[in-house]
């Protein structure tokens, strides 16, 4: 085990997959493919609802029906009811490239023309399919449907271009349409019976009366590329909508038989899938640009408007930075309904409005950012640099829109932006370009405020070459900058006077500036790391073991750590203290670019053709699925500042390279989240968390229950609440009560009610009786006994913590106080012959494995005290108690000295430091 291991990856919303609708109740659920994965959404605000579990190969294929989900992945299916898979369909010597749910069964059609058909009655048994039926030679399937009120039939595109009829049930071919000389790429039936869409490679679209092999009419695409998808509305307009390859949504009238709206821009890559939504003016529609979009037809002139969208990346990430909103997509890892993103917005309306297109104003692909939290409600706090872009940007994250103002360094010479920092007072931006120039911009209003220039050696630039780097130090002192040709300089931030420079001997690519303690990491051509102290103006630190280009690097938020990643495919992890590898790992698809949080428990980062973001937790850590995580639940004391010695060699590789592999989007084998405020339907339900426990503990600490603290603490203050919480004065009985108090008529004919006993006194003296009958009867125990007694014989103690940590203080109190010896006449009687007593015995067993254990710390301490306050003196009484009482002292000042001694050294050292005269 290492210090980091695969938890999953974020930012994948859907694959070049068609996505498959279904509907239960009224909720509308759509399932779509990320990968070796599904994910389900809700159509009513797009929210993810359910991760399926990883399979073996890519997705090819998808089909829902109700609580299950039929994936083609290879030459098999898996048959997922949930998020579990029953079964796997195995009967295809080919891959899989259509499935279609056919009433009681599905059909499955591979790219060598073999149709099987599966009934999915039954499922949980190992399955056979019930037909099989092989298609022509000269017969290469594209696609499959099954047109309206034709029993047993279903209608195949091949990439020849022909179609053919088939009876399913019969298992023969009924009719073949001879096409239009083109590849078939999509088609779909439509409201209207007899008749069918069939889109074609060469762009055009043919609506066909299949009853009469007769075609209607024909549209064609204004730009090149296939028809991918196509879509017929449901809600009484006469549309079809298609998609095509160019990401281009075009809508056409069937009554006019003309072409009626565009949608230009609809997605950057080839539209995969096309669904009008039944009854409703909505289109959704998906792409290979990773992402899913839903139009609404609610316009005066009847183009669609985008009425929501759910959207990842759709190239690979190139460089990650941590912030407030954490990622540049800002993907949220607790909560993927809260992810953000930063993009122009309206440019088609900006393109129309400037007439212009739209690639002239769309900005190009970032390649590098920087972010600043400290001002981020008083201007913009993100500056990025664009691919062979000579301005930069400036964001606003409170916002998350583009921000008025351009930088634009060195006018009379522009050359592109390739770095750029912000100060840690949030109020400049530092920018170095292609050329070797570094100009300072206020971020507030835009305005340059001084150039860097070296005029040491009569430049008319900071640079020789292309300037790789520039960073700002916390007190705006110091501003460091690197340049392609090898040398480091730093400069006074305010004067703009060189001050110092290192020569490195090699092109420097990168570097890395860590503010707190002023060290520099920088990279070179030479596949060397090194360390330079900015203050004291020397290198401090060498670090070698990359083979490949290193492509980048984080320090942890201490100092401490250094994290590398490589083209080689390794993420090497080194120790800046002691100047040594402390770990490394080796993955399939290489690290382009990592970020480490600042508690140091999660580790983000990219991969070559990987549009995703891949998470690590590091280890050891207590994981809680459900779409969300507990971080980091142990107390985190730096060994190396305790006791002198680093532990962190329990668990890290030291110089082995382990190989691990990347992580996926489902967490574990299936995962299922609820991402709305509104609870999911029956098929669908939130299941119980799991949890994953390390198998190492660190030594000589303790951990914690993650508790709230108002939880523990008030079984140490019951009393005081108890009090607190205990009414002034008596109720007033009221002048006229109410109709349902019990009353009596009197002689003089007044209305005398019975004061006797209210309902809630009643409802108290019942249940006294019923817990006095049970305490003197043979009534089973009370299901904290029973929880009690089942966990001490199953020496499984963890089930009974999980049951006492879920008890309100008040309950535990109550089920502590029903153990209670009322009588003590017999004060040396066996416990087994009091089930009082044997029941504080196994309490006490519990605690002293607790203890041991250091599991719960704080939440045990706090039962222990509520419980010796409830049993003390009967545990005085019993000599046999009072020996497990004497070990649980025992145990008790043992860890506690322990833990004590790293506490003591903590505060020598902070009272060292608090005393210190600087």
């Amino acid at each position: 085990m290492g210090i980091f291991e695969p938890y999953r990856a974020i930012g994948y919303i859907t694959s070049g997959v068609p996505f498959s609708v279904q509907r239960l109740g009224t909720e509308t659920f759509v399932t779509v493919s990320v990968g070796k994965a599904f994910q389900v959404y809700n159509r009513a605000k797009l929210t993810l609802v359910l991760v399926g579990p990883q399979l073996g190969k890519k997705i090819r294929a998808l089909a829902s029906y109700r609580d299950y989900t039929f994936v083609a992945y290879g030459n098999e299916i898996a048959v997922v009811k949930r998020a579990h898979q029953v079964a796997t369909w195995s009967a295809h010597n080919a891959k899989v490239n259509s499935l279609l749910l056919f009433g009681e069964h599905v059909l499955s059609v591979d790219v060598e023309g073999n149709m099987f058909i599966w009934a999915f009655k039954g499922i949980d048994q190992p399955s056979a399919p019930v037909g099989h039926i092989m298609l022509d030679d000269k017969f290469s399937p594209s696609c499959i449907v099954h047109p309206d009120t034709y029993l047993n039939k279903v209608l195949l595109g091949s990439q020849e271009g022909s179609l053919q009829l088939w009876n399913i049930s019969t298992k023969k071919k009924i009719y073949e349409f001879k096409g239009w000389n083109s590849s078939i790429s999509s088609c779909v039936s439509s409201p209207a019976l007899d008749v069918i869409a069939v889109g074609c490679a060469d762009g055009k679209i043919h609506v066909l009366n299949i009853r009469y092999d007769e075609e209607l009419v024909t549209f064609s695409h204004s730009t090149r590329g296939a028809v991918t998808a196509l879509s017929f509305s449901t809600d009484g307009q006469p549309l079809l909508a298609s998609g095509g390859s160019s990401g281009v949504i075009s809508i056409w009238n069937l009554e006019k038989r003309r072409l009626q709206s565009v949608i230009r821009e609809a997605h950057d890559c080839s539209i995969i899938s096309l669904h009008f939504f039944a009854n409703e003016p909505v289109l959704m529609s998906s792409s290979a640009d990773n992402s899913i979009k839903m139009w609404i037809f609610d316009t005066s002139d009847g183009d669609p408007r985008l009425l929501r969208f759910r959207s990842g990346h759709s190239a690979p990430p190139l460089c990650i930075r941590k912030s407030p909103y954490r990622i540049h997509k800002f993907p949220n890892i607790d909560w993927d309904q809260q992810s953000r993103e930063l993009s122009q917005r309206h440019v088609s309306k900006r393109a129309k409005k400037l007439r212009v297109k739209e690639e002239e104003i769309k900005l190009k692909p970032v390649i590098a950012f920087d972010c600043a939290e400290i001002r981020e409600r008083d201007w913009c706090n993100v500056v990025t640099c664009h691919m062979d872009t000579a301005q930069a940007y400036v964001w606003q994250l409170q916002n998350f829109v583009l921000g008025e103002h351009i930088l634009n360094p060195c006018p009379e010479n522009p050359t592109p932006v390739k770095a750029c920092a912000i100060s840690a007072c949030g109020n400049f931006a530092v920018l170095g370009t292609a050329g070797g120039w570094i100009e300072r911009f206020n971020l507030q209003s835009g305005i340059s405020r001084g150039s860097y220039l070296d005029t040491s050696e009569r430049r008319s630039c900071a640079h020789d070459g292309e300037v790789t780097g520039v960073a700002c130090d916390s007190t705006n002192t110091l501003m460091i900058s690197a340049g392609y040709s090898g040398d480091i300089k730093v400069w006074d931030f305010k004067g703009r006077e060189l001050k110092s420079r290192w020569e490195i001997g090699c092109s420097v690519v990168k570097i890395v500036y860590h503010r707190p303690n002023g060290l520099l990491a920088t990279v070179a051509d030479d596949l060397i790391i090194r360390l330079f102290d900015v203050v004291a103006l020397r290198m401090v630190r060498k670090f070698e073991g990359h083979t490949d280009r290193i492509t980048d690097l984080c320090f942890s938020e201490d100092g401490k750590w250094l994290l590398s990643s490589s083209m080689d495919g390794s993420l090497r992890i080194w120790d800046v203290i002691l100047a040594r590898q402390i770990d490394a790992l080796q993955v399939d698809v290489s690290i382009t670019a990592l970020c480490l949080s600042p508690n140091m428990d999660v580790l983000a980062t990219t991969h070559v053709d990987q549009n995703g973001v891949y998470l690590w937790f590091s280890c050891p850590i207590f994981i809680v699925e459900e779409e969300k995580f507990i971080a980091d639940n142990f107390i985190r004391v730096n060994q190396a500042m305790f006791s002198g010695a680093s532990n962190v060699n329990s668990y890290a590789s030291g110089k082995e390279v382990v190989s691990v592999k990347l992580p996926s989007v489902s967490s574990m084998e299936s995962s299922q989240v609820e991402d709305s405020d509104q609870a999911v339907v029956n098929h669908l339900e939130s299941k119980e968390a799991s949890f994953t426990t390390p198998d190492q503990q660190i030594p000589d600490l303790v951990t914690l229950s993650l508790l709230p603290k108002s939880q523990w603490q008030s079984l140490i203050n019951l009393d005081i609440i108890k009090v607190r919480n205990k009414p002034i004065e008596p109720p007033k009985k009221p002048e006229k009560a109410p109709f349902f108090l019990p009353s009596v008529p009197s002689l003089s004919g007044e209305i005398l009610f019975n004061p006797s006993k209210t309902a809630n006194e009643e409802k108290d003296t019942k249940v006294n009786e019923v817990e006095n009958k049970r305490r003197e009867s043979d009534m089973p125990p009370s299901q904290f006994l029973q929880h009690l007694q089942s966990s001490m014989e199953m020496k499984n103690f963890s089930a009974f913590t999980d049951y006492i940590k879920g008890l309100s203080p008040s309950t535990l109190d109550m089920e502590l106080r029903m153990l209670q010896i009322i009588d003590d006449d017999d004060d040396q009687q066996e416990p087994d012959e009091r089930p009082e007593l044997f029941s504080i015995e196994l309490l006490l067993d519990y605690f002293i494995h607790e203890i041991s254990c250091r599991n719960n710390f704080e939440f045990i301490q706090a039962v222990i005290r509520l419980f010796l306050k409830i049993h003390g003196e009967t545990i005085r009484r019993q000599s046999r108690l009072q020996e497990k009482a004497r070990k649980l002292l025992d145990i008790q000042s043992t860890v506690w000295q322990g833990v004590d001694k790293l506490f003591q050294s903590a505060r020598c050292m902070v009272t060292f430091l608090s005393n210190s005269q600087f």
